[in-house]
């Protein structure tokens, strides 16, 4: 009888809350959009959509500094729109090289987004 592989289901990054848990967390659903799935004492879950992200309770600036989430969506020009105006550093919305359309985002703790549409 074959045996079967192992499976991939689907990839939970964790992020740096770069200072307090609470405001972090805030910052995500307040601004952001996104979903309390649970919290615990140094750690939450949050999600948006088909996106899940782990929040971290650290302070660590070379991590923070350091990291970079890439994320697809659909309406590009829609959460551009809706982030624009956010209380963080929200870059142009710019067609690269490449043909992706994208922009990018530090939210206040120093991690990185970066939002782009799926070509068709």
């Amino acid at each position: 009888m074959p045996v079967s592989a192992p499976v991939f289901h689907s990839v939970t990054p964790m992020i740096p809350s770069g200072g307090s848990l609470t405001e972090a967390l805030a910052f995500y659903t307040d601004q952001l959009g996104f979903s309390v799935l649970w919290k615990a004492d140094k750690m939450a879950g949050f999600s948006r959509d088909a996106v899940s992200f782990n929040l971290v309770g650290n302070t660590n600036r070379d991590w923070i500094e350091n990291s970079s989430y890439s994320i697809a969506v659909s309406d590009l020009d829609g959460l551009y729109a809706e982030y624009r105006r956010l209380p963080a550093q929200v870059g142009p919305l710019e067609t690269k090289a490449c043909g992706r359309r994208e922009f990018h985002m530090i939210v206040p703790s120093g991690v990185c987004f970066q939002f782009y549409e799926r070509t068709r």
